[in-house]
């Protein structure tokens, strides 16, 4: 009964009723997404994601979406960080991955201009990829960027709002933990130092997920987070405006080969690109909450999801 009071919270904040259906039919070792057409035509294909709860979750969305319509998928998760996973790409190791356009950008391109939009991100993003004989899909709704979080009571008594007010720190109220890759990206620690003047942030690479507890426990003071965290449901924590926006724009879209786009069909695209319509930030950070906080696994809660919007 724990985790459905805490899903029940979670819904009461957000009013979103399909992720909270997701929860309350508990923890299920039945990935679904099993067919109901024979397939045989349809290429086989693996899917790969990255390694990170929401990554988790969006691979075993489409995964099961796709075998619903008759396609024979691989599901490949916790691939690695976002160079390993365009290597597994590139290599033909994966035929696609879910993807977020700002990182496309700014670790996959290596792009030093920073888009002004979400629609300037995925545009350029989809360019850079169709240089190469690549294609992206539609983009999701929801909207997923790093971020920088402080408990909200330390945030009130510091007067903590945005990342520049971060600069007033030192000491042990300076300490950051992240992600180790945080430390080299633009979209990161070296973005907080040159737009914002951060250079007081002394930071401590941790495993994406142990941030959370580092926090709470008074190790560090603040957290490289992402937006969509189901943790920032509770209402714990404050997560600092980015009014530069150095920490870009990050939609999901599925980068694949054209050729494999093509070969696939107008029915592959139509359901990857129906799967992510559904995406809202709501629905993402419900999920992310029903596997890090509810304790479920990746699979059932995208059965359960699917289910719920006639995707399955």
């Amino acid at each position: 009964m724990h985790n459905r009071a805490i899903r029940t919270a979670l819904a009461a904040v957000v009013a979103l009723a399909v992720p909270l259906t997701v929860a309350a039919c508990g923890d299920d070792d039945n990935g679904g997404g099993g067919s109901t057409n024979a397939g045989a035509n349809k290429p086989a294909i693996t899917i790969g994601s990255k390694s990170f709860t929401e990554e988790a979750i969006l691979g075993e969305l489409y995964s099961q979406a796709l075998r619903a319509k008759g396609y024979k998928v691989t599901l490949k998760p916790n691939i690695g960080q976002t160079e390993i996973a365009d290597k597994a790409l590139t290599s033909g190791k994966i035929d696609m991955y879910p993807e977020y356009t700002g990182t496309t950008l700014s670790v996959v391109a290596q792009q030093k201009t920073k888009p002004k939009s979400a629609e300037d991100a995925y545009a350029a993003a989809k360019k850079f990829y169709e240089g190469r004989g690549q294609t992206l899909t539609e983009p999701t709704p929801f909207f997923d960027s790093d971020g920088v979080a402080v408990k909200k009571d330390f945030a009130d008594s510091k007067g903590l709002k945005a990342l520049p007010d971060l600069k007033k720190l030192s000491g042990n109220d300076a300490k950051l933990a992240g992600a180790p890759e945080f430390a080299t990206r633009e979209e990161g620690l070296l973005g907080l130092k040159s737009v914002y003047g951060l250079n007081n942030l002394k930071f401590t690479p941790l495993q994406i997920g142990l941030q959370y507890q580092a926090l709470d426990q008074g190790k560090v003071s603040l957290i490289e987070v992402f937006t969509t965290d189901g943790a920032l449901a509770s209402g714990k924590y404050t997560v600092m405006e980015d009014p530069q926006k150095v920490f870009g724009f990050q939609n999901v879209a599925m980068v694949l080969p054209q050729k494999l786009e093509k070969d696939l069909g107008s029915e592959f695209t139509d359901t990857v690109n129906a799967v992510s319509a559904k995406l809202t930030n709501e629905a993402m950070q419900q999920m992310n909450a029903a596997v890090d906080i509810d304790k479920n696994k990746p699979a059932a809660v995208a059965q359960k999801f699917l289910k719920a919007n006639g995707l399955d």
